[in-house]
């Protein structure tokens, strides 16, 4: 079993390491972490909150293209319980460039909201706590 203090950390290409830094850190609140650019061909931010268990990490390689999400149903889903909270997390998600659409699956548009960031990748904003 891997132990609870692991951190986990989601990877991810993109063709536009800096916008979509930029989005997640204005639009959900992370913060940089760490950098690093031509290592081995690969540049690449990581983002997230110190304290938390878990890491966003986006890369570029200098000689290829990551080109978009390979479907809409490619999400981060990140539940928030206060409704005031939800509502501001959903204001400065869409501010920082995120594109409010349609969920792929209906279930999380009920009591969500879904952005696509600028790669066709979808986060999922939900409006209630999360039960097993």
């Amino acid at each position: 079993m891997i132990p609870i203090s692991s951190i986990l950390r989601i990877a991810r290409p993109t063709d536009n390491l800096q916008v979509i830094t930029k989005m997640y850190i204005d639009g959900l609140g992370f913060e940089l972490l760490s950098e690093f650019v031509e290592h081995q061909g690969f540049s690449g931010s990581i983002i997230g909150h110190p304290n938390h268990n878990y890491h966003l990490e986006f890369t570029r390689h200098s000689n290829s293209i990551a080109g978009k999400a390979p479907t809409p149903d490619n999400l981060l889903v990140f539940y928030i319980r206060d409704l005031r909270q939800w509502q501001a997390a959903c204001e400065t998600t869409e501010v920082a460039g995120f594109a409010l659409v349609k969920s792929y699956n209906p279930y999380w548009d009920v009591v969500g909201k879904t952005f696509e960031d600028i790669d066709g990748y979808r986060v999922v904003l939900q409006n209630q706590e999360w039960i097993v």
